[in-house]
């Protein structure tokens, strides 16, 4: 059985179809039999699937069992649109990861030429999500919300909320996370960082700052290095209220 993890493109009455290039992918690549057991993801739940018939273009199965997995804490992440093959990385490593859910904004320092294109760049996103939830072996990609202004996005999110700002000085990632329950809500700059005004809205809007250190990231770079630090430090938190008597 392989290790990867596909998701299910149509699931009905106890059996799931992958279609496109993931048939593709089994049919021709994996050269795939019937009978043969794979993990499918379907409707959210990772169960074992057994072909029951293939062709180059549809794989049907027929589902077994849930397979056990371990939930993660609730993690969303609010990133500026920033040059786009460093943002599809960035978006790349948060699926594996873990993130439940991806805003893209448009802040004052994205260039008007990404944040015109951004748009019609989302379902490109969504693709490279589902892909890396497949190869990260997640049951479901994360929800990657149409991009929109900083102003109007900030204000739709709920629960815990860390603007991760290079203007903080005193209060660390680590730290703030010690004061938060999931869900959980990390704004993510862009290059260059928040501007002074946008640092003060989230400010107004109630959101909580919070710093990665004196070392200068890039916007990629931090991104990831902020969502691992919160997953740590939240799953570690929830194993710790789990065993108290």
């Amino acid at each position: 059985m392989t290790r990867r993890l596909w998701i299910a493109d149509r699931v009905s009455e106890g059996r799931a179809w992958l279609t496109g290039e993931n048939a593709v992918h089994l049919a021709r690549v994996l050269r795939a039999r019937n009978g043969q057991h794979f993990d499918i993801a379907a409707e959210g739940v990772t169960r074992t699937g057994a072909i029951v018939s293939i062709s180059d273009d549809l794989v049907e199965f027929e589902l077994g069992p849930a397979v056990a997995g371990r939930r993660l804490p609730e993690v969303n992440v609010l990133i500026s649109i920033y040059k786009f093959d460093r943002l599809e990385w960035a978006i790349e490593k948060l699926t594996e990861l873990g993130v439940e859910r991806i805003l893209p904004v448009v802040s004052r320092r994205t260039e008007p030429h990404l944040a015109k294109a951004a748009e019609k760049r989302a379902e490109r996103w969504r693709r490279i999500a589902r892909e890396a939830s497949q190869q990260s072996r997640r049951p479901a990609p994360p929800e990657i919300v149409e991009p929109a202004a900083l102003a109007k996005a900030m204000q739709s999110v709920s629960g815990s909320r860390i603007v991760l700002s290079e203007l903080e000085e005193q209060v660390s990632l680590k730290a703030a996370l010690a004061e938060c329950l999931a869900p959980i809500t990390l704004a993510l700059g862009p290059e260059g960082g928040w501007t002074p005004e946008e640092a003060e809205e989230f400010g107004k809007a109630g959101w909580k700052a919070a710093s990665l250190g004196s070392t200068i990231l890039r916007a990629e770079t931090a991104a990831i290095a902020a969502v691992a630090v919160t997953m740590a430090e939240m799953s570690s938190q929830h194993s710790a209220v789990s065993i108290q008597p």
